[in-house]
């Protein structure tokens, strides 16, 4: 196998040290298979799941769910029923442009969906609860000195909500962070995680705009708040926490606690500041479209490429690391390349379906993706997460996924 430059350390967990021995040489009859593309066969046996990390994560979706019921009951007690219900039906407008935005974020090494939903209950639910708790908080201590002064719209909009919410989010990435970290393999991760917390809020935070301005203000209010927030800015709190959440993800590396806190607070700082100066600038500009499209627009734009930069990533390291295995006969050359390729994967999942065997084959490529992403936590010295034992299990997946294409029992 010939020799390729070490990816850089962009999606890669690794820490710069030596490459670790060579993985081992597949058996003779997986070899043997491997000399040859998979053709189209039976189906895998699903792998199993840890007991106690399902009663965990049930725990989490029950309080979560309770969470967000109390939240939902503030809204509607709030903006009352109809309120609720339109700014509800409003709000699910943005949220689908963000769902798609996440999906092709998402594409290449697809997260949990259990994880993703509890991403977005936190999102919707406790980050949420946590800013109108500290606003309460904050309006009671006010009370209590005789209200608030001059300049606290200001202070409230461009200081107190980008700390409080953003570290509300936050907390949400940090916690996925610890209870998923086999999937948390670099900045890619945390920004797929923190999107859907930052869009779950940005869900609820819309509802209550979308019905206070049908509460309060004309029609042409609503559609004015409708077009700004829903159609204009989906993705603002996405574009905050994802700042956290790339963050995290480059903390996947081997570091300690202490580490992790750091990295946290590094991601912090620009989401808190990009939350400001959206909020803190409705008070200076006058032109608020031109100032959208001369300042807001080319920070999405320039998001977008980060992101697009952090996907190629991606597909080279998974290139790179499979080329490993099929240097010693897990892999075809050309099933690496497949696997490695956008379009090689479309045109083998448009084969796949048409000879029945689609589920499969988005098996195989799932597996050996992932395949790659423990190879790379085993060079990173990140074994502590079983990242041996990951590579075992996909090894075994992908031997059955092969003889399984190709017709066998």
């Amino acid at each position: 196998m010939t020799a390729s430059p070490r990816l850089p350390d962009y999606t890669a967990t690794g820490v710069g040290r030596a490459p670790a021995p060579a993985v081992s040489r597949a058996p003779e009859p997986v070899r043997s298979e491997a000399a040859s593309v998979a053709q189209p066969g039976l189906a895998v046996a699903p792998r199993r799941t840890s007991p106690l990390l399902i009663v965990l994560a049930v725990l989490g979706f029950i309080a979560l769910a309770l969470v967000l019921l109390v939240v939902l009951a503030y809204l509607v007690i709030a903006l009352g029923t109809a309120g609720a219900v339109v700014g509800g039906l409003l709000a699910l407008v943005p949220l689908a442009i963000v769902v798609l935005g996440i999906r092709w974020i998402d594409r290449w090494e697809p997260e949990p969906r259990s994880a993703l939903a509890f991403a977005f209950l936190w999102g919707a639910g406790a980050s949420v609860l946590i800013a109108l708790a500290v606003d309460a908080e904050i309006q009671n201590a006010l009370a209590a000195v005789g209200g608030p002064g001059p300049g606290f719209d200001f202070i409230a909009a461009a200081v107190q909500a980008p700390i409080v919410e953003e570290v509300g989010k936050g907390l949400g990435v940090l916690i996925l962070f610890w209870a998923v970290r086999r999937h948390f393999d670099g900045p890619v991760d945390g920004i797929v995680y923190a999107a859907c917390v930052g869009g779950g809020f940005a869900f609820t935070e819309n509802i209550l705009y979308f019905g206070q301005s049908l509460f309060d203000g004309s029609t042409a209010t609503t559609v004015e708040t409708f077009v700004v927030r829903g159609l204009m800015s989906p993705f603002a709190h996405v574009m905050f926490s994802a700042c956290l959440g790339a963050a995290l993800g480059f903390a996947a590396r081997r570091t300690g606690a202490v580490g992790v806190l750091g990295y946290f607070v590094l991601g912090l700082v620009p989401a808190v500041l990009l939350h400001a100066f959206w909020n803190g600038a409705l008070f200076f500009v006058g032109d608020f479209y031109g100032y959208y499209l001369l300042v807001q627009v080319p920070l999405f734009l320039v998001a977008v490429g980060i992101v697009a930069m952090l996907r190629g990533q991606e597909r080279q390291l998974t290139e790179e690391r499979l080329a490993e295995y099929a240097a010693v006969g897990w892999l075809h050359p050309q099933e690496v390349a497949m696997i490695a390729s956008a379009a090689g994967r479309r045109q083998a999942t448009a084969w796949a379906q048409r000879h029945g065997v689609g589920a499969l084959m988005a098996a195989f490529i799932r597996d050996a993706t992932r395949l790659a992403y423990a190879r790379q936590r085993i060079l990173g010295d990140r074994d502590d997460i079983g990242a041996r034992a990951d590579e075992a299990a996909l090894l075994a997946a992908l031997a059955r996924s092969r003889h399984a294409l190709r017709g066998g029992a």
